[in-house]
């Protein structure tokens, strides 16, 4: 009999096993109960045995599995000396957005610490070992060219990939994009190899099923099924986040592998999953075909993918903001700088235009925008709809491609236009004084956004304040504003005073900088 350790130790038996055992005791009754029917040993059973039903074909999953199965491979990756196995991918702490322990932190586990842990060093005091990543591919082209996840495949000096059959290769890294976390391989089989093609998933509806075909644990040869959970995902990794929510379950070393659809088609990419224990807890997220066609076309043409780029710095909209500058909702961004010699200022896009279509797609908030410029084609022209001084007006803009090392098409505010304790700032401008309703004379920095719960938000400042003074210093820009708090904070003070302007009145705000 078959037995399973269990994840603390220890053993049970199979319940398969036990199960089977049942119904051979049950079915093996009714036979006996037949034959033993001695006053008519011609007539049959009018009921069927118990624990036995007729053979039905069941809709499910094996024809579809046994269909797209062969394209899907495994991939391990070493990185560093001596291999050591690990399940999951490198570990990714140390590159997160959040601490470990938060909540984003443990939402945005892209599979990196198989059994929780990493592989850090060896535990000994000896330094870093060699790391095996495990994750999990599928086949686009008979020549051997294979989707994956970039972090599957990043800082790898070895890349070999494992067919269901069996047999394995060596494999090449054509291109990688950080941004949309992607990797295509080429390996040489010297024969066609079994492959599958993308769907549209955008076609798919929340609910509809989708299966999950991957190498969760090193495992292999997987699996499971699930629904759409929700689309449109924002997980807060960066400007071009754009996540399919599903249920199927996913696990550790499913990174990279194919997500189908009934008709055999990949609408996405298994990538990440919310997670407190470091397994599937249901809720997992996979990057729509939408997404990878375009990354993957770009990666096989030119090994990189570039971007389209405006070259301004953007905010949303608060209620605060949207009032202030005219506009009835809340829908679009607003500019808070323009790069110079920028596409956007030869367009004569102007700080504190409000952004509220791209080619007449309603614009929701930064991300929209985002990804639109992203996908626009270097020289192609555009049509932004703004809202300036309270009026509508379109302007054409010719998209550039996305300079070297930039983090984003269309950045948010950088550290200069932040201070520290939850609240986002912007320079008062003449644009800016105008819609504020505002007197010229009127010096200071606008508070565009105050973050929830945050330091600033117990002390009351709001979306629209005006901060004329910080301390006793009198602040022009969000730089020199950031300066005075940040000054304040290495002091160890409680907090500082904030001299604002609201609705024309000035206050005195005390802005808590540590807990009281």
């Amino acid at each position: 009999m078959a037995f399973f350790t269990r994840p603390g130790g220890g053993r049970r038996n199979g319940a398969f096993a036990a199960a089977l055992l049942a119904t051979t005791v049950l079915a093996g009754g009714g036979f006996a109960w037949a034959e033993s029917d001695n006053s008519n040993p011609q007539a049959a059973p009018t009921t069927a045995p118990l624990g036995l039903a007729p053979v039905v074909n069941q809709a499910g999953f094996a024809d579809l599995a046994a269909k797209v199965g062969p394209a899907v491979v495994n991939i391990a990756t070493t990185e560093g000396g001596n291999e050591v196995a690990q399940q999951g991918s490198p570990n990714f702490q140390g590159q997160m957005p959040f601490p470990p322990d938060s909540p984003m932190g443990q939402m945005f586990r892209h599979f990196f610490d198989g059994q929780g842990g990493g592989m850090r060093g060896n535990g000994q005091g000896g330094g870093m070992r060699a790391r095996q990543a495990l994750g999990s591919g599928f086949i686009i082209d008979p020549a051997g060219y294979i989707v994956t996840n970039n972090h599957v495949v990043d800082h790898a000096h070895d890349v070999k990939v494992t067919m269901t059959d069996g047999h394995s290769y060596p494999a090449k890294v054509i291109g990688r994009d950080e941004k949309t976390d992607l990797a295509l391989l080429k390996i040489d089989a010297n024969h066609p190899l079994p492959y599958v093609a993308f769907g549209d998933s955008q076609k798919e509806r929340v609910g509809d099923w989708v299966v999950a075909v991957g190498n969760p644990f090193g495992l292999g040869g997987t699996v499971t099924a699930g629904i759409v959970s929700a689309h449109d995902r924002d997980l807060n990794n960066g400007p071009y986040d754009d996540y399919m929510q599903i249920d199927a379950p996913i696990n550790p070393g499913n990174s990279g592998g194919p997500l189908f659809n009934q008709s055999g088609q990949v609408i996405g990419i298994d990538t990440a999953i919310y997670s407190p224990t470091g397994g599937s807890v249901g809720i997992g997220f996979a990057i729509p075909s939408n997404v990878a066609t375009k990354v993957v076309a770009q990666l096989r043409e030119h090994g990189k993918v570039t971007r389209g780029w405006l070259g301004v710095a953007m905010q949303p909209l608060t209620p605060a903001l949207a009032r202030a500058v005219g506009h009835p909702d809340q829908q679009g961004v607003i500019i808070d700088r323009v790069e110079a010699n920028s596409p956007a200022s030869k367009a004569d896009l102007r700080q504190g235009d409000v952004i509220t279509a791209f080619n007449g797609e309603a614009i929701k908030g930064p991300r929209e925008l985002a990804l639109a410029v992203a996908n626009a084609t270097e020289g192609s022209s555009v049509k932004l709809t703004i809202l300036r001084d309270g009026k509508q007006d379109t302007l054409d803009v010719a998209v550039a491609e996305q300079p070297t090392n930039m983090r984003a098409s269309l950045q948010q505010p950088d550290e200069n236009a932040s201070a520290p304790v939850g609240m986002a700032l912007s320079a008062l401008n003449r644009d800016m004084q105008q819609q504020l309703g505002l007197d010229p004379s009127v010096k200071g920095v606008v508070v565009t956004q105050v973050t929830p719960g945050s330091r600033a938000d117990e002390s009351g400042v709001q979306s629209g304040d005006v901060i004329v003074r910080v301390g006793n210093q009198t602040v022009t820009s969000p730089s020199e504003a950031s300066a005075q708090i940040a000054a304040a904070e290495h002091d160890k003070k409680e907090a500082v005073p904030l001299l604002v302007m609201r609705d024309g009145t000035t206050y005195y705000l005390a802005l808590q900088l540590q807990k009281a």
